[in-house]
């Protein structure tokens, strides 16, 4: 990689840290030539501490490590994406990230549509909600209804109108979150497994 140390008047990059599975930013650090080159030597992420003129390898004390996975340079070469796996939190202030929020695995809207679910059960009492009426008829109706999107899905996968397989799909999914939901569960737990079985 071609990196532009000499755009600073001190040699220093930003250097964004993501968590390189939630992809999550984590914070933000300087690096000069040197603290890069050590960071790519130990695989341990190092910055040149602004504060204390030195080189300084988060988690040194703490042992909070952040365990170097990727590195891309940007466009203009003078600002790097580091990929890491956090060792415990990131923050000095314990925090999992530098802006004091939780570093949790997010699907985009499916975790919306999963927090959907949850405040609807939660206001079970709502009569208009479909989500409460379905937890309040139970676990077997729920799974009932699983069943039910699942057969139908088969049944559209058969035929050629992909609207209709995509709608039972969509139907299918949503239910299955709120299966998920009635057993205790979120997708993070499923995912979770499929992970385990990566060879």
């Amino acid at each position: 990689m071609n990196i532009d140390f000499s755009k600073s008047a001190h040699g220093l990059i930003p250097a964004i840290i993501q968590d390189s599975e939630t992809k999550n930013v984590l914070m933000l650090g300087y690096m000069n030539a040197e603290a890069y080159q050590k960071t790519i030597d130990t695989q341990k992420v190092t910055f040149f501490s602004r504060s204390k003129q030195r080189l300084w390898t988060k988690g040194e004390e703490s042992g909070n490590f952040l365990n170097l996975i990727d590195v891309k340079n940007d466009c203009d070469g003078d600002t790097l994406l580091i990929q890491a796996k956090p060792v415990g939190p990131t923050c000095h202030t314990g925090s999992d990230t530098c802006w004091q929020e939780p570093n949790n695995q997010e699907y985009g809207f499916i975790s919306h549509l999963e927090k959907t679910i949850t405040t609807r059960r939660e206001n079970a009492d709502s009569e208009k909600s479909y989500v409460a009426s379905l937890f309040k008829l139970g676990i077997n109706k729920i799974a009932q209804k699983v069943g039910e999107e699942a057969i139908e899905v088969v049944i559209e996968a058969k035929d050629d109108n992909d609207d209709l397989f995509l709608s039972e799909s969509a139907d299918l999914l949503f239910h299955y979150l709120i299966l998920l939901q009635a057993k205790g569960f979120k997708l993070d737990n499923v995912i979770n497994v499929l992970k385990s079985r990566q060879k």
